[in-house]
């Protein structure tokens, strides 16, 4: 072990538990020197290259031979039963100020309202934690919607109706997050809003400042954003109330069986898909 990871210590001793088995505790007399390339003010200083290669390897993830899968004892429809609702993802997509945050702020409220369980995932939020480290080339969003992806895919199998609101530009990465989840559990929801009104709307000045070129790779206008082929939902935002488009997906979620943890029998699952 180098010195720099080294620190002067002695062992402390502590009363131990009856029912605690034996263990000891190290108590440092000065403090661990911070490593100079950890420090808050190098970290933002990170040249685009190495941010790109970053991300480049996290999205090419080494296969490892030595891990194994461990079932729990709970199984997702024991949660469901629990819950009284079944899990799935609704993945809000569409170009910024198209109104996928707001109504799924909106859905999420009335759901709660109803007594279900929920969680939403919203794509400045997690860029404050999970995604910090992640800018906004074309690897780094799609590694941005891989994490999303697997962590909507936990939050599913627990039980919980997920909203996530994700500009996710590119077809493909929606695909991938799709094929992770159990057959229809991913419900593609698109907010079809011309560019227009979502840069007439412009709520955080972003479309401003990319047609001033202050802002590069800004989807919309100098990215291209890759409409769903086959979405489960489309709603026009610029012909339709929140309110509207948030009951829209309530019956939508209803008719499926997602807001009970007893599935519609697969008729009623084939009609429905049909009509």
């Amino acid at each position: 072990m180098s010195s720099f990871l080294l620190a002067q210590y002695r062992p402390c001793t502590l009363p131990r538990h009856p029912m605690r088995s034996s263990s000891c505790c190290i108590k440092l007399t000065s403090r661990v020197p911070r490593h100079p390339f950890s420090a808050p003010s190098t970290r933002c200083l990170a040249s685009p290259h190495r941010v790109q290669s970053l991300a480049l390897t996290a999205t090419e993830p080494k296969a490892c031979s030595n891990i194994t899968w461990h079932e729990g004892a709970v199984q997702r429809r024991d949660k469901e039963q629990l819950l009284n609702q079944r899990g799935c993802v609704l993945w809000f997509t569409g170009l910024s100020g198209s109104g996928k945050s707001t109504v799924a702020c909106t859905l999420e409220h009335a759901l709660v309202q109803r007594g279900h369980l929920t969680t939403l995932l919203d794509g400045d939020n997690v860029r404050h934690g999970l995604n910090s480290n992640l800018g906004f080339s074309q690897q780094d969003r799609e590694e941005n919607i891989r994490r999303i992806g697997e962590v909507s895919k936990l939050l599913v199998e627990a039980g919980l109706i997920t909203l996530a609101s994700f500009i996710s530009p590119y077809e493909q990465d929606r695909n991938r997050v799709r094929s992770r989840l159990e057959p229809g559990d991913f419900i593609e929801v698109y907010m079809k809003t011309p560019l227009a009104v979502c840069e007439q709307r412009d709520p955080k000045g972003l479309y401003k400042l990319a047609r001033a070129g202050k802002l590069k790779g800004f989807t919309g206008i100098d990215d291209p954003y890759e409409p769903p082929s086959n979405a489960e939902v489309v709603l026009e935002s610029d012909k339709l109330s929140v309110e509207a488009m948030a009951a829209e997906l309530l019956i939508f979620l209803d008719s499926r069986g997602f807001l009970s943890s007893i599935p519609p029998a697969s008729g009623r699952c084939a009609q429905l898909g049909a009509s």
